[in-house]
């Protein structure tokens, strides 16, 4: 760790790591908080996560950030397999935003909520100088009830699992950097935000025995992969072939020079499940409109403990490593 943060610190890689295994957990660890999944599993079959919302730019095609904060609260509810109650939201509001934004940001956050059943029933609003907050911070918390057979855990995963994921790769990551850059791409670039916790039910119903689910947000794929191959002590090896890309996004990736693997997402989720279990579960994951494009893309093996391969197009391999930061800030 260096003696002073980095915004690597903040993004989902390396850096966030060391950050948190080497100064928060040590000072925060208890049982419940060492579970070491995307939210806490309570007493009572309950689930809760929180989660804070500083993207740049406030609204992007695909969503803003009141409706990145609702979909990122529940999925991180929906990743524990549960179902979505009740949301908390905490406003950090900068003098001299202006109330029009404000209010879109609010109804496309309310909106969200409400097509997902839940209802917003607790916050708190602060406003700070000019320069200070950049428009709008937002800081959500979760409350769901588990609805899967059983806790999921990152210890979880057994060799012969197959990788599944619900669609394609990089939408929000790109559609962030172009909106941020004001690139002039030719086919607009869209974020697949979306609310996953419906997707999840249905693969619930299909699939009890899915070990573990996880949506790769900050850092990606490969950081999502890496942290549960570690955690898992097993191998992991993706597919090159059947990584879903759109042609839009594939194309900036190509011109930016980026890796589809590492680039954030926020709509999707990887299901790690028993291979017997794989065929119906991609039918029931094709079969739901957030899931139209699931593709088995990766394998767990008992080769390689703690490490991420990539299976190219081309026959080789080549090791996934950790990403050591976000390669665009402020991407949620």
């Amino acid at each position: 760790m260096n003696e002073h943060l980095t915004l690597a610190a903040g993004a989902g890689g390396k850096a966030m790591a060391e950050l948190l295994d080497q100064v928060i957990r040590p000072l925060l660890s208890n049982p419940l908080l060492n579970q070491g999944h995307d939210g806490a599993y309570l007493p009572g079959d309950l689930c809760m996560t929180t989660d804070a919302y500083v993207i740049r730019p406030l609204e992007f095609p695909g969503g803003d950030i009141g409706k990145l904060a609702v979909c990122g609260t529940l999925n991180d509810l929906a990743m524990c397999g549960a179902k979505p109650l009740y949301l908390s939201l905490n406003l950090i509001l900068e003098e001299g935003l202006e109330i029009a934004l404000l209010r879109r940001v609010l109804t496309s956050l309310a909106q969200e909520a409400a097509l997902a059943g839940v209802q917003v029933v607790t916050g708190d609003t602060k406003v700070v100088e000019r320069g200070k907050a950049d428009g709008i911070f937002i800081v959500t918390t979760g409350l769901g009830q588990r609805i899967a057979p059983q806790p999921f855990s990152p210890q979880g995963l057994q060799p012969g699992d197959l990788v599944l994921i619900n669609g394609p790769l990089a939408q929000h990551g790109m559609a962030i950097l172009a909106a941020r850059e004001q690139l002039p791409f030719e086919t607009p670039l869209r974020s697949d935000c979306a609310a996953l916790h419906d997707l999840v039910a249905t693969m619930l119903e299909a699939a009890p025995e899915i070990r573990l689910l996880r949506d790769p947000t900050r850092g990606g794929v490969a950081a999502t992969c890496n942290e549960l191959a570690t955690a898992s002590q097993v191998g992991i090896c993706l597919q090159e072939n059947q990584l879903p890309l759109d042609p839009p996004t594939q194309a900036a990736l190509a011109m930016m020079g980026l890796d589809a693997l590492s680039v954030a997402n926020e709509g999707k989720l990887l299901a790690f499940c028993p291979a017997a279990a794989a065929p119906r579960l991609l039918t029931a994951m094709q079969g739901h409109p957030l899931g139209r494009q699931s593709a088995v893309i990766g394998l767990v093996t008992a080769s390689t403990p703690g490490q991420v391969w990539l299976q190219t197009k081309a026959g080789g391999t080549r090791l996934v490593d950790m990403p050591l930061g976000e390669q665009l800030p402020r991407i949620c």
